[in-house]
């Protein structure tokens, strides 16, 4: 079986960003919709995704409150802020740019 790629920099914040711009949810919960979403190609591991979460934490773009998870577990909920859905916009705008100039490559070279 053919072993998941990495993501470019910058891209799992920019993924967090929009899974949580739906509805709030607990870290695992966004790694397994990650993992759907990209029918299974994208897959974050624990590693990666919290210093994610702590970097949008810090930089005001993530809140964070403790909950109840669906098997009645502690978990840390996590919700976008106003600022959040800013960067969201703006890092999309960003990645757009990128993909469109690799594509430019891809198609002339």
């Amino acid at each position: 079986m053919r072993q998941p790629p990495d993501l470019l920099p910058g891209t799992l914040d920019l993924l967090v960003l929009r899974i949580l711009a739906r509805e709030r949810m607990h870290g695992y919960g966004i790694a397994q919709r990650l993992k759907e979403l990209s029918d299974d190609v994208l897959r974050v591991g624990e590693s990666s995704l919290y210093p994610s979460l702590q970097r949008l934490l810090r930089d005001g773009f993530l809140e964070a409150e403790w909950g109840a998870s669906e098997n009645n577990r502690r978990a840390r909920y996590y919700t976008l802020t106003r600022d959040g859905r800013k960067q969201l916009a703006a890092e999309r705008e960003e990645f757009d740019g990128i993909v469109a100039a690799i594509q430019q490559v891809l198609r002339t070279a």
